[in-house]
């Protein structure tokens, strides 16, 4: 797979997405501050806004996991997918902004999560029993949600979700064993409720998340 190249004294790569269906949204002003800092910090920023990409979410059956398959991470057919794959493999950190609808990703975040982080990118299975062994290198996995629900009520109500799919399900595949992948998740609520102030200073939030990502890197 054609990684990006990157030898020990480069800058840390760190890759963004975006995952909201409209221009302008408050989405894609926490991700545009979240990228200027990273950048300003001296990371290399490969930044993907889902929607605007057209990123198609569907795995196709080709690409799903057969028992005694070995998939190939490159050469999938589609160039886009196979841009994301590559950068996910050179990726440092992993950024990801997007709102919690019904306690889970937007769709084509989720497909994203199926079609990227697959065996042969992601991690390697097993021949006969054992745990997937990870093949990236993400040392920082930093998600910003928004959400309508009261913080308070996101977890004594539903149990927060969305700390299921990234703090324990996708974080504990990005790195290494001997590394795990360390998980930042901020949640902003209630986002409907906020007035102007409290959103101008979520924004500035995303400045010192941003720094703080790439100074833990180097």
């Amino acid at each position: 797979m054609a990684a990006v190249a990157k030898d020990e004294a480069a800058a840390p790569v760190v890759m963004l997405v975006l995952a909201h269906p409209r221009p302008g949204s408050y989405n894609h002003a926490l991700a545009d501050r979240l990228g200027a800092a990273v950048t300003r910090a001296g990371a290399t920023l490969l930044a993907h806004d889902l929607y605007a990409e057209g990123f198609d979410p569907v795995l196709r059956a080709e690409e799903s996991f057969v028992v005694g398959r070995s998939l190939s991470p490159a050469g999938s057919g589609d160039p886009l997918l196979d841009l994301h794959r590559a950068h996910v493999a050179s990726a440092d950190a992993l950024v990801v902004v997007h709102p919690n609808w019904w306690g889970k990703p937007p769709a084509i975040l989720a497909g994203w999560l199926d079609r990227v982080l697959v065996p042969g990118v992601a991690y390697r299975l097993p021949v006969a029993g054992g745990l997937p062994e990870p093949l990236l290198r993400v040392r920082r996995l930093v998600v910003v949600n928004t959400t309508d629900t009261p913080a308070e009520r996101e977890v004594a109500d539903f149990g927060d979700p969305l700390a299921d799919v990234w703090e324990r399900c996708v974080g504990s595949y990005l790195g290494p064993a001997t590394a795990p992948t360390v998980v930042d998740r901020t949640v902003l609520a209630s986002v409907n409720e906020a007035d102007d102030a409290r959103r101008a200073r979520w924004l500035d939030d995303m400045d010192d998340v941003g720094a703080r990502v790439v100074r833990l890197l180097v």
